[in-house]
């Protein structure tokens, strides 16, 4: 467990009790344009490291709250900081503000009609992940922090990321590239907060746990090099299709059969299957790629291990040929891990703000995060606001990343209470 800082300790016992304001009213107050907010940037949705007309909107309002501002971080990023009227503790809280390659589905009077090119096709392009929400979430906490600005102890910086669902390729993003540019290194925070609007928990709920909450995450890739020949004379080559068939096929094998997921959950998924133009060819090559999700690091380097050794041997048994990137270079996240001592700090916060029988325990989830870069720098503490509207079966809500995915409003209300809360006393120090 890595150990809290002396600083945040000190923060958490000694500062004052900060009462100069009522969080929940202050957030009431800002509900209206968190709404409109979130309906402007959900009907012009950005793309990763493209996100120019969100980017002008965030800085535009924080200028306008008197903060210091600076664009341009990781090409789209915004930044700002709050200098509370009081000594105290320094704090980071951040939003991630691209949206997905996604084509909504949902019939909202203010849905996405953005298309956009991803990968050399066009697109259509959603916020299928809810970053519309955490953006105008905290442009409401920083608007509700600024109106306390005399009275608040402490320092905040407000993180903006562009780039959480990844780069284009053959370019840095995200919170890698901000913490390269020297996010955390002229102003370190004592900690770091998140929330991430979710489809597991009902509007009105906020899912948290101590420790590992969100899996580390990679990226693998795998080209299988066979000879092409006419489909009619399967003998005369060797088929790519097959042996990368049977590489799948037996892959599954690995977590199911050979890592003891009794102590950790982990996840082989395969995305991608690719090769060949014509029915009756047999091609020279197939590309195949697809994730891994671990908790550990010892458990993500042996399924990488028996990836490379399953691709390697059934490639062989083919007469083919099998070139490995697994894991791909620069495409990983960090399990994404909550600061025991911070959360027993902070978790009385979140039930103040949204009554205790609505702060559930969630499990371990096998989707990650890029904020797990900041928590690695400093003590973290990232939390899930539900959007499923009340009464609604859990089942049948639509995932994060679907088409389909979508947001009770109320989470808005529940995820600017929650976060103002923690925030304020975090930089209180209530005990």
């Amino acid at each position: 467990m890595r150990r809290i800082s002396l600083a945040l300790l000190a923060a958490m016992t000694a500062a004052p009790a900060f009462a100069a304001a009522d969080t929940q009213q202050a957030a009431a107050a800002v509900g209206d344009q968190v709404i409109q907010w979130r309906r402007d940037i959900h009907q012009h949705p950005e793309l990763g490291n493209r996100e120019t007309r969100t980017a002008k909107l965030i800085a535009d309002h924080l200028k306008k709250l008197g903060l210091e501002v600076k664009t341009g971080v990781a090409h789209t990023g915004v930044v700002a900081w709050l200098k509370g009227g009081k000594p105290g503790p320094r704090l980071a809280i951040r939003a991630d503000i691209d949206a997905l390659p996604v084509t909504e589905e949902v019939d909202l009077p203010f849905a996405s009609k953005v298309r956009s090119t991803y990968g050399g096709q066009e697109v259509g392009v959603m916020h299928a992940c809810g970053h519309d929400a955490h953006t105008a979430i905290l442009l409401g906490v920083a608007t509700a922090l600024a109106g306390m600005q005399k009275d608040l102890p402490g320092e905040v910086m407000f993180i903006f990321q562009p780039a959480e669902e990844g780069s284009p390729p053959g370019e840095e993003g995200g919170a890698k590239l901000m913490l390269k540019q020297g996010l955390f290194r002229d102003w370190k925070p004592d900690a770091v907060l998140g929330l991430h609007v979710f489809y597991t928990l009902h509007a009105g709920q906020v899912g948290v746990r101590e420790g590992p909450l969100l899996a580390g995450s990679d990226r693998f890739k795998i080209r299988v090099f066979g000879t092409q020949t006419h489909g009619a004379q399967p003998w005369r080559g060797v088929d790519p299709i097959v042996t990368a068939a049977a590489i799948v096929s037996q892959a599954q094998t690995i977590v199911s059969r050979q890592l003891d997921i009794s102590r950790l959950p982990a996840v082989l998924t395969f995305g991608m299957f690719q090769g060949g133009v014509r029915y009756n060819i047999i091609p020279e090559k197939v590309e195949l790629e697809g994730t891994v999700r671990t908790f550990d690091a010892g458990m993500r380097q042996d399924l990488f291990n028996r990836l490379r050794r399953t691709g390697f041997f059934e490639a062989r048994a083919q007469g083919a040929r099998v070139e490995l990137e697994a894991p791909m270079p620069d495409v990983h996240n960090p399990v994404t891990r909550n600061d025991a001592v911070l959360t027993k700090r902070l978790r009385p916060s979140l039930e103040k703000a949204v009554g205790a029988e609505n702060v559930v325990e969630v499990p371990p989830n096998m989707v990650a995060e890029d904020f797990s870069y900041f928590a690695n720098e400093v003590p973290g503490l990232y939390f899930f606001v539900g959007v499923v509207p009340p009464g609604q079966d859990l089942a049948t809500a639509a995932p994060n990343h679907s088409p389909k995915f979508f947001l009770d409003e109320k989470a808005l209300d529940v995820g600017t209470r929650s976060m103002l809360q923690v925030a304020v006393d975090f930089l209180g120090g209530t005990p």
